[in-house]
């Protein structure tokens, strides 16, 4: 999968720390990109854990000038109140990152809900083949383990469509890989992640 290419002007080096962008994140990219449009001066982005949501919404704060407040459902409600009204003040941009947008994440200051609710919802959804080998591909080639094609697609069918479990199952590998020096492959694969749970039984995704 080759990397699409951005008007955020995201790192090219697929070994970097570059956005990597498909169907599942591309409208969230679209729209942080196209701030000057929003109906409000502030934008909710969510995502899964390690979706990439924190470098998303640092690229779009070196691209616009704007802020950022991560871990938002951490931050005092308050703290966020003023941070909403100084953005359309000042008419400089402001993300507010969090796991989910309200009302999955209870908001108890009634102005500030209502300014959430007004504010642009930009939603990273978890990752579909095209970004889970992308993403394979990309922790492999930073853990410098040579991933065939092949694996990768074997993988690709198997494994869970979530970030945490993509890392984990990398992570995994490179450990076996190193602790029993054996090459990295299928076989490797099916005895390390089935005996982790990480992938089903052998079958393929339908």
């Amino acid at each position: 999968m080759s990397q699409i290419a951005l008007p955020l002007d995201f790192p090219s080096d697929p070994g970097g720390d570059a956005f990597l962008v498909t169907p599942a994140n591309a409208r969230a990219v679209h729209l942080l990109d196209h701030w000057g449009a929003w109906p409000v001066r502030t934008a909710i982005l969510t995502g899964p854990p390690r979706s990439g949501r924190s470098l998303l919404a640092r690229v779009f704060a070196a691209k616009s000038g704007g802020s950022v407040i991560d871990d938002a459902e951490a931050v005092p409600e308050a703290e966020l109140f003023h941070a909403w009204n100084r953005a359309q003040a000042t008419h400089r941009p402001l993300v507010i990152v969090a796991a989910a947008a309200p009302p999955d994440w209870p908001i108890t200051i009634p102005d500030l809900r209502s300014r959430l609710a007004a504010s642009t919802h930009a939603a990273l959804l978890p990752p579909d083949d095209a970004l889970v080998r992308a993403l394979l591909a990309r922790l492999f080639l930073r853990r410098g383990l040579d991933a065939r094609t092949e694996l990768i697609d074997w993988l690709a069918t198997r494994i869970e469509r979530s970030y945490a479990v993509i890392e984990a199952a990398v992570a995994l590998l490179d450990r076996d890989v190193t602790e029993r020096q054996r090459r990295l492959s299928i076989p490797l694969a099916r005895a390390t992640l089935g005996e982790a749970g990480l992938v089903a039984g052998g079958l393929e995704r339908p």
